[in-house]
């Protein structure tokens, strides 16, 4: 698919179907939050979600007191979703639309999220795009946490082929500016009660 076809591609898929019909949805991001507040977040310090579409993450980061949330999603329409969710709240949290391959950050961030953008990056040139933001936008001693299929999860997702990884080849990916600190595996059970192995890896930035 070509790339300027994306944004139409996730709107659709967000416009047609229920938060809970997703495959990705998620009720409690425990993993995510886990690895984001290890050690102990700041909660003033700016976090970005990336590819945060409508999930959860940023209701938890409220929840916890953290004023300076972020996320960046390529679906205006899945952003649409999070904020009709939040309220008032919504009001709180910068929304960023955006493909992140061709995203220029203005500012830096202390904790970047992203659960499952990185896997449907097929080319070279995109994962050097992603890693050139993610670069800008973290300083060091920020932290990023990558979610992505696991080597034996799904081939393809949302009708799109994915890359799996280890969090080795993920890291080897990153490459040496940022330092692997922590490892999960999760086998995330979709609304149709197919079960997709992840792998979910904490980084620093060096």
């Amino acid at each position: 698919m070509n790339p300027v076809q994306l944004p139409e591609h996730w709107n659709q898929m967000y416009s047609t179907r229920q938060e809970q019909e997703l495959s990705w949805f998620e009720e409690a991001p425990a993993i995510s939050l886990e690895l984001l507040l290890m050690p102990r977040l700041d909660i003033q310090a700016p976090v970005l979600d990336v590819g945060g579409g409508s999930s959860r993450l940023v209701d938890a980061l409220l929840d916890r007191g953290f004023i300076q949330p972020a996320v960046l999603d390529i679906s205006a329409a899945a952003l649409e979703k999070s904020k009709k969710r939040l309220a008032s709240r919504a009001s709180r949290v910068r929304w960023i639309v955006a493909d992140i391959t061709r995203w220029e950050p203005d500012r830096q961030y202390m904790a970047w999220h992203d659960r499952a953008v990185f896997h449907f990056l097929a080319t070279e040139e995109q994962r050097a795009a992603y890693r050139s933001a993610l670069e800008r936008a973290l300083p060091p001693g920020a932290t990023a946490v990558i979610g992505t299929f696991a080597l034996d999860g799904p081939e393809r997702c949302s009708g799109l082929p994915v890359r799996r990884y280890s969090p080795e080849s993920l890291a080897a990916e990153l490459g040496p500016g940022f330092t692997c600190t922590a490892v999960r595996s999760v086998d995330h059970a979709t609304p149709t009660g197919k079960v997709q192995h992840f792998q979910f890896s904490r980084f620093v930035r060096e």
